[in-house]
């Protein structure tokens, strides 16, 4: 039988499924590491990715106005000032590219030398900082966000420019998405943005926690909260990941990504760059304030009332810009040594009414009493504000071993008013690897299932909650005040119940007991044997 060959690893030019691409695509990038420290290696790729997707989104509009023209009747030297017209571009949500920051010019120079406008001779890095440049020039609603750290001296031109080739020659249209071919070129550079994402977050360990939520666990606040319409918010935004997973909610139900507008704020440089690129990107326009800033120092949007929060703020932050007298603080002043319950009430004040969000904290917030926390705590189920607590289960997040749980908020309960669903979700999810789980689309379901059948949402259509132990309990607030106002799942659920095999719970001890023992007499008489055996040895 002649030896098995192995199959030839997929080039970016003959990947045919979205993980061949994005697997090839970020080895191909990580060549360009070199000296560069992690928070510029990002910027360059993330920055790279970016401008591939302006550009072919500039050039898929350019491609439909001159295709309108000709069906009106126009020639292709007709249609010449429509298609250099900023507004046709513009007002279907593109960006404007100039003709030297297009990515067909960028790729014509990427292993050469080519003179700039003023004469002077370029290297690659030069021309991407300064398409980069003029993208922003052209673009307000881009200023300040995009890298120009390309024509450093630390950045291999060699390899900048072999990775521009290898962006060329991707195919980023017929690429398979969940089963479907993916037409638009934008469509697969979003999906690529993700990953890259969440690869350099595994790669930054504990630091990439400041812009990264897991997938799973946006899902879940997604698929609980169900924002189909209305403005969404998130204070703590990162590089903008639960906008692009509210997007893909209404894109799997077939509703308008544009009935929502997102809203939020990020304390970090860098992240608020890469959440302003993510949001563009994903076709999202987005307030994310006119630059970065510290949500409790100074609240960029504080007038708004949003329809949905979603967010995974930092945990147990002890040194924070606390003011005991901000009006956000309704249900008490939160301790100067932890802001959880600073997170909170903020989100709570940005809802509307018949708002709801969701927020990811440590699970030290569901039973802290420390600082004032137990009496807030007690102030919000008094409120009637908790709708909904999950408790997650562990290793989901990479950067962190911190136990993490789900706090869910609503304006109006409806039915279920004086209520508050427990779920102990701590036993779903699979490990992807030795560090980290994920949760899979069934646990997602069931999660998010469980809150609409206890709410009566439309979702949960003709399914009827019922407590399920170990899993889910409805408790009232009177039960919730005899445990103190702890919210932990784990003491409302109680535990699984034991499937019962039809024998008698003292035949089961007895017979047990016997195999037990009868265990232990074979191991005796093994040891013996061993012992006997070790003896001749040594005679």
């Amino acid at each position: 039988m002649p030896p098995r060959t192995k199959a030839p690893t997929p080039s970016v030019a003959t990947a045919t499924t979205m993980k061949e691409l994005k697997d090839t695509l970020w080895k191909a990038a990580d060549k360009l590491r070199g000296s560069m420290d992690a928070s510029q290696y990002k910027d360059v790729i993330l920055g790279l990715v970016f401008l591939k997707y302006v550009s072919d989104a500039f050039a898929e509009r350019r491609e439909a106005i001159l295709a309108e023209c000709l069906a009106d009747g126009l020639s292709a030297e007709d249609a010449e000032p429509l298609l250099e017209d900023v507004d046709e571009y513009r007002s279907a949500g593109v960006f404007w590219v100039p003709e030297r920051a297009r990515w067909g010019y960028l790729a014509q120079h990427a292993k050469g030398r080519v003179a700039t406008l003023d004469e002077h001779e370029a290297s690659i890095g030069q021309l991407v900082d300064d398409a980069m440049s003029h993208i922003m020039g052209s673009n307000p609603a881009l200023a300040g966000t995009l890298p120009t750290t390309f024509n450093r001296d630390n950045v291999d031109q060699r390899r900048l420019g072999e990775l521009v080739d290898l962006f060329s020659s991707a195919r980023f249209t017929g690429v398979g998405v969940d089963g479907e071919k993916v037409s638009r070129a934008r469509d697969v550079l979003g999906e690529v943005y993700e990953y890259f994402l969440g690869k350099f977050a595994a790669a930054e360990g504990k630091r990439g926690g400041e812009f990264y939520t897991p997938p799973g666990v946006v899902r879940v606040l997604v698929e609980m909260l169900e924002p189909y319409a209305g403005r969404v918010y998130d204070p703590a935004c990162g590089s903008g990941g639960m906008f692009v997973q509210a997007e893909k909610f209404l894109e799997r139900h077939g509703a308008n990504p544009q009935a929502i507008s997102v809203v939020g704020q990020e304390l970090n440089e860098r992240t608020w760059r890469m959440a302003k690129m993510n949001l563009a990107v994903h076709g999202l326009t987005g307030d994310l304030g006119p630059r970065w800033g510290d949500t409790f120092a100074r609240d960029l949007h504080p007038d708004l009332q949003a329809d949905y929060v979603m967010a995974n703020p930092p945990f147990n932050i002890k040194d924070w810009a606390r003011a005991t007298d901000d009006a956000r603080w309704t249900y008490g002043v939160p301790p100067a040594g932890n802001a959880n319950y600073a997170w909170i009430q903020h989100i709570l004040s940005k809802l509307a009414p018949g708002g709801s969000a969701g927020v990811v904290m440590a699970n030290g917030s569901m039973s802290s009493n420390s600082g004032g926390e137990g009496e807030i705590r007690a102030q919000l189920v008094e409120a009637d504000l908790v709708s909904c607590m999950v408790a997650l289960p562990t290793q989901l997040f990479r950067s962190t071993g911190i136990p993490v749980c789900v706090w869910f908020f609503a304006k109006a309960k409806g039915a279920r008013a004086g209520e508050v669903l427990f779920i102990d979700a701590r036993n779903l999810g699979h490990m992807v690897d030795r560090a980290e789980r994920a949760l899979s689309e069934e646990d997602i379901a069931r999660i998010a299932g469980t809150y609409h059948a206890w709410l009566g949402t439309p979702s949960a259509e003709g399914v009827e909650y019922a407590d399920e132990a170990g899993f889910c309990y409805s408790a009232t607030l009177g039960e919730i005040k005899d445990a103190g106002y702890a919210l932990t799942p784990g003491r409302y659920v109680g535990v699984p119940e034991v499937e019962d095999d039809g024998e008698p719970i003292e035949e089961k001890i007895a017979r047990l007991t016997g195999e037990l023992f009868a265990q232990f007499d074979e191991s005796a008489r093994l040891e013996k044997v061993v012992r006997e055996q070790l003896g001749r040895v040594r005679g």
